[in-house]
């Protein structure tokens, strides 16, 4: 799992028939400390999340969909939680 903030949405009229009715959302990976990681990524929503707000994705594959309970779906990421606040010990 990853935290990244989501910094956009994807309107799709034409999608495979396992994304019918889901939500896909733009992700730009986060370092610890709020600075962005690579590059951003595409990930289907299974929380509600909106624009600017931090989130918890997975990025393996069929752990995402298996996490959305969309099994054998072609999916590379999901946002599986919001992030209230995150708190690193030194």
């Amino acid at each position: 799992m990853q935290i990244g903030r989501v910094v956009g949405t994807v309107v799709s009229t034409q999608k495979h028939r396992k994304f019918e009715g889901a939500k896909l959302m733009l992700v730009q990976p986060l370092n610890v400390d709020d600075t962005p990681r690579g590059t951003a990524v595409l990930a289907i929503d299974g929380v509600g999340a909106g624009v600017d707000e931090k989130v918890l994705v997975v990025m393996e594959g069929r752990a995402a969909g298996e996490a959305l309970g969309k099994n054998a779906a072609p999916v590379d990421a999901a946002i599986v939680g919001i992030i209230d606040a995150v708190e690193v010990s030194d």
